[in-house]
């Protein structure tokens, strides 16, 4: 399993892009993306889009990705025991059950 950052790599290395150019596309610089993909500083949601446009992915996908990359590094960073996973898929069955909008949860 990759972190977020090695998944940029990849997929860069995979469409024959060096991180200068893949740095410009996402309107970045080259230290940014060197950083991103060693997991110093992680990737910015509001560029997501943009990333799977480039790569040409379905973008729920590279959601799916980031977002569970952000959810286990939290999870491990923070010692916080495994079956939080459990507890949120039960509190996120409940808010789809009960039609919940996103903008009503207030955390």
């Amino acid at each position: 399993m990759k972190s977020f950052g090695e998944y940029i790599r990849g997929l860069r290395k995979e469409k024959g892009l060096n991180q200068t150019q893949l740095a410009a596309k996402l309107g970045l610089d080259m230290s940014a993306i060197s950083k991103i993909e060693n997991d110093k500083v992680k990737f910015k949601e509001s560029l997501l889009t943009t990333l799977s446009e480039i790569f040409e992915l379905d973008y729920n996908v590279v959601k799916e990705k980031f977002y569970s990359d952000k959810f286990a590094t939290e999870v491990y960073q923070n010692k916080v025991p495994e079956t939080v996973f459990k507890v949120a898929e039960e509190k996120f069955q409940y808010f789809k059950a009960t039609n919940v909008k996103q903008i009503d949860l207030k955390f």
